[in-house]
């Protein structure tokens, strides 16, 4: 296969990637555009912090209402940050839990590497924890981030108090159609990882340091900042990783409280996939909203108190747990 012939197909996967990856994507930026930014404040900047041995990335730590509040760890979508995924609830959430989240390798501020794999992402996780002190955390994950904080929980239960997992599934890979274009990205990704992680690099240079994050602004200027912080050069490399993806052989002996939210109209992660990862979880809560896949931002209100009641569901759980042990 020519170099010219690989570029080609890398083009039209990357186009198609755009496509089905970034369906919640292009819906919130015409959001966006239209004023539909949800009544919420500007997310604290975050710091750099570097992980030994793996690198920098940019880590959002926001303080309980106590010193010892239980811990979640927010895990995000793809194309997207720690705080621009979950910033419609960061304040709903530090009112009861230390909430930290930060960005995954290859997108925002996060780790640069020369390829992106969903055990590096949950590794990462473990290290940010350590650096924080942390020795456990419910792990919550929204659609990528959901894949994520699964790999979490595989590799790593131990760092694992409970799982709420949102708009994800267990695989990514389904019929006919997903097959064609997940292979057709490995195909377009040939040869050409190398280009992708140096474009990613060099798209992390261009971006301001974080002392000039400042929120006078206003949300929307924050959103749209924060949206161009991933390089458009990662979304076929990580569409690929999760098309490789598949939990179904081990989902199944998750032993940490879990829930699992349900987006009833998802166009991205089908919905009959979200439940089929809670009926391969013993004992999970399942909660339903409304909305699509958006519905963190764009679907707020009906999307949020299922949300919060399911992490205190899960994070009760959790408690009792501990305290039995």
């Amino acid at each position: 296969m020519t170099y010219r012939t690989i570029g080609h197909h890398s083009a039209r996967a990357g186009r198609a990637g755009a496509r089905v990856g970034g369906r919640a994507l292009v819906r919130g930026l015409r959001g966006l555009a239209d004023g539909a930014t949800p009544d919420v404040p500007v997310p604290p900047p975050g710091r750099a912090v570097d992980l030994p041995g793996r690198g920098t990335t940019h880590v959002l730590d926001l303080a309980g209402p106590t010193p010892d509040a239980p811990i979640l760890l927010l895990m995000h979508g793809i194309a997207t940050t720690g705080p621009l995924t979950w910033f419609s609830v960061l304040e709903d959430l530090r009112q009861r839990y230390r909430v930290v989240t930060f960005d995954q390798r290859w997108h925002g501020r996060g780790i640069r590497s020369e390829n992106f794999t969903l055990d590096d992402c949950a590794d990462d996780a473990v290290a940010v924890l350590d650096a924080l002190g942390i020795e456990r955390a419910v792990v919550v994950g929204y659609s990528m981030g959901g894949a994520s904080a699964q790999v979490l929980w595989h590799r790593h239960p131990e760092r694992v108090a409970g799982l709420v997992l949102c708009s994800t599934s267990a695989r990514w890979q389904g019929h006919l159609g997903e097959r064609v274009f997940f292979l057709m990205l490995r195909v377009a990704n040939y040869g050409l990882l190398s280009v992708a992680a140096d474009k990613v690099q060099a798209h992390a240079d261009t971006l301001p340091p974080l002392a000039e994050d400042a929120p006078e602004a206003g949300l929307r200027a924050w959103c749209m900042a924060e949206l161009r912080a991933t390089s458009l050069w990662s979304l076929p490399v990580v569409m690929a990783e999760l098309g490789r993806f598949d939990a179904t052989s081990w989902i199944g002996g998750v032993a940490v409280p879990t829930g699992i939210l349900v987006t009833a109209r998802d166009h991205a992660i089908p919905t009959e996939r979200q439940w089929q990862l809670a009926g391969r979880i013993p004992g999970a809560i399942t909660r339903v909203a409304p909305g699509g896949h958006a519905s963190l931002v764009f679907d707020l209100a009906r999307w949020k108190p299922v949300f919060l009641e399911l992490v205190d569901a899960v994070m009760e759980r959790a408690s009792e747990d501990a305290v039995s042990r």
